[in-house]
């Protein structure tokens, strides 16, 4: 077969890499042991395009392969992957993991397509006009203010762009790959590559299984996805993303979800095995295999559907277990990849924020033709000439329709982003932005969350204590222990072996001696604040007090792990089973999880003094007890269990082709319940995680700005309660009786929502702030709850089972940290930190960006209006144009250009928050905003008139510094205009808007000055826009008049001020 990167399989052909002393595919072996450059193939760029049916052909040839001959095939190691120096090589060779997109448009032509504005054109035949009519200066002046317009339209959309796209690197996708390095084998010999024969079938040799997440952090590197390459090793557990195209070589209870590719929401089990070769050797005869050129589907099936069970293509994801494999395909040449570039173009669509804009700026801009169609008439019937009136109605269309307002609003919304992304909540689908403003339910987990998810062991329990044991300590002297009897130590060693955390990177460099000597001498009082050991919190927390009981790591010393049974949400625990040194049908189970399911699988426990005894039901009640003894503290409460099962049937050949892990990825009629039974109960241990500093400062915080904060948990009733309490939530004073109607429930179990309808549920909530034992199904139903009330929500998860309510809920929050690539996938904004305060200051942020945009649609509007107003009213009383076209155009520069961008980019007013939050389908133009936009269009059109008017009269005729004077106090109001918009609320003169604080905004009203100074002053200009110098005491008139604008919106702001603290408006406080 040719594969689309130039190789071909089998024996006598270039494989994709020199195949040297590999074994081929076909079983025999190349001369030699080292390749040479020159013996390399040829292969084509990195930009040759593969079809969707090439994609699928090479996926379909893989399928047929062996893990090892895929390995041999791919010139890597099963066990190495590639090595560093040979991944850099193909990096090179056949560029980065990345989908192949077009190339941008160049800026010049970019720039020249600005030109096809319907108005613009008018204006440029316009200036033809007067070309031809001999008006030079007329001619010349309009193509330099159109060429102007033209630069600044072409500036923002240019940045509009950037601000996008750079959106897309907030979010990089990584991969955890294994890199092959000199490094000594367990087994005392230097690793080789490629692997001989021998090496080979020591690994093939089912047994010894290193727990997933030891092999996906001890021995691996987390990688840019985008650095992956062809025979890179790839390893990925539940909730990864599958970062490009991968034979899998070992699955452990693997199921993928490939919905996004085949539409089909059933997950589909993948495995290792080889699919059945009956068709030759690999399924098909060496002629019957399709050449890229060819576009017919493989000859034996779809190889995208359901034939294939051993591959997994980039962009799915893993939705349950664990396994690694050999990346085969990259970028565009991944199934994936061909269907990206082939629905490259099409268009994103736009937000409800911004198709508001659009809809406004038509509104707009249709009320503005009216007008302008009015001035045309009239100023005709008086008798002007035609081509003025064109002229100015053409200028005066430019500058009153706020073409540029959704260019700024995408502008806004993008810097909001960047801002946001810098305060640690990186949102991933920008329309978002908008409906933070609008949440009003925030429903968040609370482990990693509300909590710091640093878990510390304080209490263990078991049958023969009184109460609860604590098991922490500040001090090293061992006597300080509580006795280590049988059933801790029971206890201690299940929490040992069912277990996937490790030693961290650090502790491994100098061998397990070391690690033996630090595990006996570490102080117990380090291990409460340092930990030796990384992985999953409560993991982590088990190995920690191993290590204050002086305790040694046995998972390396005992028989192999058969088979692990992951913990999930629905599932609540977790359990590994051990292989017996004694041949038979035995294994030894281990188990943890919540008490309920653990006591479920246990017939017997154990006494302190080792003896094990039938558990029967006061003994089942005393444990549970005992448990809401230390969940009331506001401890998670982990039970512990194991004993001796029934090994299941398992396949064969699913062992052969799946070393390393779990032997019970083969289908059989064993579910995880019926092998996790009989168990012996051996007792209970409590967990602390604290609440996050400055936490409940942030729940305060949300409820007075009418926000109400629910917490979802899997933690038992008492525990949720207490760290609620802790939290300083509002947690209503229970009453009632329970089923009545009016019964008020602070806390609602999982149990009880199952038997509630959605009605009874939504009714319910108005008093419920806790949900606690509940699983990823609770949240859903939760969410279509408050919904159906109308309520906006965003919801926080972080796991697999998250998405589905990630997705319906308003605002989806993953975590950044513990989030799996699922639920960063279905969510609309990540948390980098796992914080919950992060939320407040989204929410914050996406209040404030609203109110800027409110701000500077006050200050574009209120310029429109104003300039339509003066020109009408002039034209009505028969005076001449106050405003020529060039001038015209360069006010409408000044309200699209950056003094309105720079309003965009004011700080959050930390006030927002004491504000509730906007309703659903709430207008843009507000009625107070419309009021604002009315008063300063009006102030700003009777100054101008006033001085047109007076210095019209002074010299009973229209001169250069009549309009000059106009023009430039036109100018001078915007300028006061925009330095009233900076807050809708607060004042600039008693210093709740820091005069400096937005540098963007000082920046742009001292270049638009300075502009506007040259204007007037510099010859060229004077010419082109019709202006004369003005005297210094002239500017400072202007300015005295202008400032009336600022002025009057103070006096507003200082009555909203009165009215809010001592009427009946909010309050400040926070």
């Amino acid at each position: 077969m040719q594969l689309p990167w130039g190789g071909r399989d089998g024996p006598g052909n270039d494989t994709l890499l020199p195949t040297s002393n590999i074994p081929s595919i076909t079983g025999h072996a190349a001369d030699g042991l080292d390749s040479k450059d020159g013996d390399r193939p040829q292969r084509p760029g990195r930009h040759v395009r593969t079809t969707s049916s090439d994609a699928r052909n090479v996926a379909d040839h893989f399928s047929y392969m062996t893990p090892s001959e895929a390995a041999a095939n791919l010139r890597t190691s099963l066990t190495l992957g590639l090595t560093p120096t040979e991944a850099l090589t193909r990096l090179g060779e056949y560029g980065p993991n990345e989908i192949p997109h077009e190339d941008p448009e160049p800026l010049w032509l970019r720039f020249v397509k600005q030109f096809q504005e319907p108005l613009i054109l008018l204006l440029l035949v316009s200036a033809g006009t007067s070309l031809l009519l001999g008006n030079m200066d007329d001619a010349i002046s309009i193509t330099v203010a159109v060429t102007i317009v033209v630069s600044v339209g072409f500036i923002q959309e240019y940045r509009s762009e950037k601000s996008i796209e750079a959106l897309n690197h907030l979010v990089p996708n990584h991969a955890h790959l294994v890199r092959g390095q000199s490094k000594t084998s367990s087994m005392g010999k230097t690793a080789t590559w490629p692997p001989r024969a021998d090496d080979v079938d020591s690994a093939l040799t089912p047994g010894s299984v290193t727990p997933v997440s030891d092999i996906l952090d001890a021995t691996s590197s987390k990688v840019m996805a985008s650095q992956l390459v062809p025979g890179d090793l790839v390893l990925f557990t539940t909730g990864d993303r599958i970062p490009a195209d991968i034979r899998v070589t070992k699955a452990a209870d693997l199921t993928i979800d490939a919905s996004n590719l085949t539409g089909e929401t059933e997950p589909v089990r993948v495995t290792a095995e080889a699919r059945n070769r009956g068709f030759g050797s690999y399924g098909l005869d060496k002629s019957q295999l399709p050449r890229p050129n060819s576009l017919a589907p493989s000859e034996h099936g779809d190889s995208h559907g359901d034939g294939i069970h051993n591959i997994a293509y980039m962009g799915t994801l893993v939705k349950s277990g664990h396994g690694q494999g050999i990346v085969f395909a990259t970028g565009g040449h991944t199934h994936f990849g061909t269907i990206a570039v082939s629905v490259s173009g099409t268009e994103s669509p736009r937000s409800p924020l911004q198709l508001s804009m659009d809809d406004l700026g038509s509104q707009l801009s249709k009320a503005s033709f009216v007008v302008i169609g009015l001035i045309s008439v009239v100023g005709w019937l008086q008798g002007k000439k035609l081509l003025e009136i064109f002229t100015i109605s053409i200028s005066l269309a430019v500058a009153a329709i706020p073409e540029g307002l959704p260019i700024i609003v995408t502008v806004t919304l993008a810097l909001g982003v960047h801002r946001m992304a810098r305060h640690n909540a990186i949102v991933r689908r920008m329309p978002k932005v908008e409906t933070l403003g609008s949440v009003n339910v925030v429903c968040t987990d609370k482990t990693g969350t509300l909590t710091t998810n640093h878990m510390t062991t304080t209490r263990m329990w078991y049958f023969g204590a009184q109460e609860p044991v604590p098991v922490e300590s500040d001090h090293d002297d061992v006597e300080t222990n509580p006795d280590i009897n049988q059933a801790t130590l029971r206890v201690l060693r299940i929490g040992n072996i069912a277990n996937d955390a490790r030693l961290a990177q650090k502790y491994t460099e100098h061998g397990q001696a070391a690690t033996a000597v630090l595990s006996s001498t570490l102080g117990r009082g380090q291990v409460s604040t340092y930990t030796r050991w990384v992985g999953q919190p409560t993991d982590v927390a088990m190995l920690d007090l191993l290590d204050r009981f002086k305790e040694h790591d046995v998972r390396e010393s005992i028989g192999p792990r058969v088979s692990e049974t992951p913990f999930s949400s629905e599932r609540k625990w977790m359990g590994v089973t051990i292989g017996s040194e004694i041949k038979g049908d035995k294994e030894f189970a281990y188990m943890k999880g919540s008490i309920e399911k653990v006591l479920a699988a246990c017939d017997s426990y154990l006494e302190k003094d080792g003896r094990e005894i039938v558990l029967d039901s006061a003994r089942r009640q005393e444990a549970l007890q005992a448990a809401e003894t230390m969940a009331v503290q506001g401890l998670r409460v982990l039970a512990f269990a194991s004993g001796s099962v029934t090994r299941p049937l398992r396949s064969k050949s699913a062992a052969r082709s799946n070393p390393g892990f779990d032997r019970s990825e083969s289908p059989s009629s064993h579910s995880p319940e019926d092998i996790y039974k009989n168990l012996t109960f051996a007792g209970l241990v409590g967990m602390r995680d604290p609440p996050r500093p400055g936490v409940g400062r942030s729940i305060r915080r949300l409820m007075r700005g009418g926000v109400k904060v629910i917490m979802i948990t899997g933690d038992a009733e008492t525990t949720a309660l207490a760290i609620g309490k802790q939290l300083g939530m509002n947690i209503a004073v229970p009453s009632g009786h329970a089923g009545g109607q009016n019964t008020v429930r602070p806390v609602l179990r999982g149990d009880e929502v199952d038997r509630m309808s959605e009605e009874d549920l939504a009714q319910a909530m108005q008093h419920t702030t806790i949900f606690a034992r509940t699983n990823p199904d609770h949240k859903l139903k939760i969410i279509r709850a408050l919904q159906s009330r109308g309520d906006i929500v965003a919801m926080t998860g972080d796991g697999v089972n998250d998405a589905p309510a990630l997705k319906k809920a308003d605002i989806g929050i993953s975590m950044g940290r513990h989030g799996t690539d699922v639920a960063k996938e279905a969510a609309d904004m990540i948390l980098t930190d796992d914080d919950f305060s992060t939320i407040l200051r989204a929410i914050e942020e996406g209040k404030g960006i609203f109110n800027n945009i409110q701000n500077f649609l006050t200050f574009q509007l209120s310029t429109s209006a104003a300039s339509l107003a003066l020109v009408f009213i002039c034209t009505c009383f028969g005076f001449k144009s106050p405003l020529n076209a060039m001038q015209i155009l360069w006010i409408n520069i000044i309200m699209d250009g950056p003094p309105a961008q720079s309003l965009g980019v004011e700080r959050v007013d930390p006030d927002v928050m004491t504000k509730p939050p906007r309703r659903r389908g709430d207008p843009v133009l507000t009625k107070s905003l419309i009021t604002r936009v009315l008063t300063s269009a009006a102030i700003i059109t009777i100054g101008t008139m006033l001085i047109y008017r007076r210095e019209m009269m002074a010299d009973a005729q229209v001169t250069r510094r009549d309009t000059t004077m106009t023009f430039t106090c036109f100018v001078f109001f915007d300028m006061f205009n925009a330095l009233s918009c900076r807050s809708e609320s607060k004042s600039v003169l008693q210093g709740e808007v820091g005069l400096f604080s937005n540098n963007l905004f000082n920046w742009a009203v001292s270049l638009s000055i300075a502009g506007q100074l040259l204007v007037i002053y510099f010859p060229w200009l004077q010419e082109t826009f019709q202006t004369e110098a003005l005297g210094f005491f002239d500017l400072v008139r202007l300015v005295l008049l202008c400032s009336t604008v600022f002025w009057a919106d103070e006096l507003r702001k200082y009555l909203k001020y009165k009215k809010r603290h001592f009427g009946n408006g909010y309050s400040q406080a926070v």
